[in-house]
């Protein structure tokens, strides 16, 4: 009789999961590096100083088409000139672009982070922002809309994870 194991079956277990010592420091790794977007409206929702700023690294066109409100708009581009007039170095800031198909906001992470700085990439960009349903402003002022069920629970204060 041939045992068959999981691996040789699918391609989910065809290559092993890691060690859970291994798994858990590359997922606290992630989290040093990585945050989202209801964690990031939740931490600004809650008043005062939240600890970090929020940097929108787009052109000016996609800003005023919209952003996160009380956002820093710095073009990834003009990070070498203008972070150090723009920011402190104590703050940690977290960037964010357009969307998860977009690595503007990576490119801006590691430009603000060869230049001395703490940062974050926010997960989702202004587009799963806008997609939660969660308020945002343009350049005629505050606008929201509808969350899609489909990147957030309708009606929940927050995924629950």
């Amino acid at each position: 009789m041939t045992v068959t194991t999981p691996s040789a079956v699918n391609s989910v277990l065809r290559v092993a999961p890691a060690a859970p010592a291994e798994a858990a420091a590359y997922f606290r790794a992630s989290l040093v590096f990585h945050t989202d977007v209801s964690d990031v409206a939740s931490a600004l929702a809650a008043g005062g100083d939240p600890g970090f700023v929020v940097l929108d690294s787009r052109s000016t066109d996609s800003w005023d088409q919209g952003h996160v409100p009380g956002a820093i708009h710095l073009p990834t581009a003009l990070i070498p000139e203008q972070a150090e007039k723009l920011l402190d170095k104590s703050v940690p800031v977290v960037t964010y672009c357009w969307s998860p198909a977009c690595n503007g906001a990576t490119r801006a992470a590691l430009a603000l982070a060869e230049l001395g700085f703490q940062v974050k990439e926010m997960l989702g960009g202004f587009e799963y922002w806008a997609r939660e349903g969660l308020a945002y402003e343009t350049w005629e002022g505050g606008a929201k809309g509808a969350a899609d069920p489909l990147t957030t629970p309708v009606g929940a204060e927050n995924c629950g994870c």
